[in-house]
């Protein structure tokens, strides 16, 4: 057995080296940590009833927009045709593709939502929504910005969506996530029934801030407690004002803007090619294709 000595582990008494070592090692790591803390208190900080947070809700909180796919259900329902089904995908299509907004494109959606809508009762459209959001919405929902907006919750803040979306979807959607309420674009109503007016402007790009500022000045919220997250450099003027601001999924100017600016940056996608382009997540619908194919032409043309 003697001969098989070798193949035991020698025990060797810690030397005055190896113990000044392990101390050492045990103290930087301490330290480090100490650090890290120090750098990067808790948030979101439990218990801070001036802190609140704001999400906006296409391909933040959601995969694709969410109008597209409260339109899908509408067209689902008879509200309208095919055409202007092909119509909203190409003008979706064009603004994915082409990386800016044409106006008069949103102009167009604009008024033929509002058109859609005219003459049927806020109810009805709310009832419609509630279905919309199981048959295509719920399976979209990014789990981890999911769990960002829990954490407010958790902490005990309130959490808003901003987004462009009728104020009534996005009502929706808030109430199925557990969160505080929305706001969005809102639609003038009398009686109850659709007029095919805006009440104002869509909710977007320098509109999201100042909701976010007129809803933080009614709620007593402290701006620099409060944290914004968006995909979109769009909302940068949302985000801006805020004390932690959040790009999620960003595009590539937003992209660009986070990391200038040192805000954090959380991504949850994971076909990247398909998220850079940002073809919406209902692209099982044919119309799509042609849109897209029509936008990549009349974008070759132009240029």
């Amino acid at each position: 057995m003697a001969a098989l000595g070798w193949l035991t582990p020698r025990r060797r008494s810690a030397t005055a080296r190896s113990v000044l070592a392990g101390e050492a090692s045990a103290e930087a790591a301490r330290k480090s940590t100490q650090e890290v803390l120090e750098r990067e208190p808790e948030f979101p900080v439990p218990g801070d009833e001036q802190a609140a947070a704001f999400f906006d809700l296409d391909n933040t909180v959601m995969q694709g927009a969410a109008l597209f796919h409260f339109g899908r259900g509408l067209y689902k329902r008879k509200f309208f045709d095919t055409r202007e089904l092909a119509r909203f995908a190409w003008q979706q299509a064009w603004f994915r593709l082409a990386g800016v907004e044409d106006p008069e494109h949103m102009q167009e959606a604009r008024d033929s939502a509002l058109s859609i809508v005219q003459g049927h009762r806020v109810s009805e459209l709310q009832s419609i929504g509630e279905e919309i959001y199981d048959e295509y919405m719920a399976e979209r929902i990014w789990p981890g910005t999911r769990a960002l907006a829990q954490a407010h919750l958790d902490a005990g803040q309130r959490v808003w969506l901003v987004t462009a979306a009728p104020v009534e979807i996005a009502t929706v959607i808030a109430r199925r996530l557990g969160l505080t309420g929305a706001l969005g674009t809102v639609a003038e109503s009398v009686d109850g029934v659709y007029t095919g007016k805006l009440v104002g402007e869509p909710l977007h790009g320098p509109a999201k801030a100042e909701a976010v500022r007129a809803l933080a000045l009614a709620e007593g919220l402290d701006l620099t407690r409060c944290a914004a997250y968006s995909d979109s450099h769009n909302d940068i003027p949302m985000l801006s004002l805020v004390g932690h601001p959040y790009a999620i999924n960003p595009d590539s100017k937003l992209r660009k803007h986070a990391r200038q600016m040192d805000w954090r940056l959380r991504d949850y996608r994971t076909g990247r090619k398909a998220a850079k382009v940002g073809i919406p997540a209902a692209a099982g619908v044919g119309a799509v294709a042609g849109g897209t194919a029509a936008a990549i032409a009349l974008h070759r043309k132009r240029r």
